[in-house]
């Protein structure tokens, strides 16, 4: 069994979290969960937002990542982070808790693109393929458009936000991943862990 570890990969919709999951799984032993690996079933259920959607998306994500550190696995858990809520930093404590309990390692990857760059990403053919609910462009469009103006996702060292206190904790690497390819992305990724 090999020594679990958890990398959190942080940022906007549409910044490349899935795909950069995708790359540093295939250059390594990490295991990718994404945050539409949860969503996307419960949607054809409940509404996005209502009590059951929340609730139940939260106790699964927690679920399998319990037992992704039980079982020693290195994970890669993709997520949107609201930076500005003190709601999103205590869900986030609780969802690397598992790992932290353990004394396993944790680690934060930061992706950074631009609105127009996110925008062109959108659409890209992966991202519609996992993610089901994107596929209606006008509304996925018109939705991260209005999550940038609703919700500052990424963090900046001159505005400090309730996330720096839990990121303070834990190795974190902020990378701008407009001009990268996502096996680029995965190389100083892992390079980085390596050095770590």
């Amino acid at each position: 069994m090999s020594e679990g570890e958890l990398l959190l990969i942080i940022g906007p919709q549409a910044v490349g979290k899935m795909t950069v999951g995708r790359a540093i799984c295939a250059a390594s032993d990490f295991r990718l969960f994404h945050n539409h690996h949860t969503i996307e079933p419960l949607l054809e259920i409940f509404g996005y937002g209502t009590p059951p959607f929340e609730t139940l998306n939260a106790e699964f994500r927690l679920r399998v990542i319990e037992e992704a550190a039980a079982s020693g696995t290195r994970l890669v858990f993709t997520l949107v982070w609201d930076v500005d809520s003190e709601a999103d930093a205590a869900e986030v404590r609780r969802l690397v808790a598992p790992y932290a309990d353990r004394g396993l390692r944790i680690s934060v990857l930061e992706l950074i693109a631009d609105l127009p760059t996110r925008l062109v990403r959108n659409t890209g053919a992966d991202r519609l393929e996992a993610k089901r609910s994107k596929r209606d462009l006008a509304w996925s469009d018109a939705h991260l458009r209005e999550m940038e103006r609703a919700h500052r996702t990424n963090t900046d060292p001159d505005a400090p936000s309730p996330a720096d206190d839990v990121l303070r904790e834990l190795p974190h690497l902020r990378l701008d991943n407009s001009e990268l390819s996502p096996a680029e992305v995965a190389r100083r990724v892992l390079e980085w862990l390596d050095r770590g």
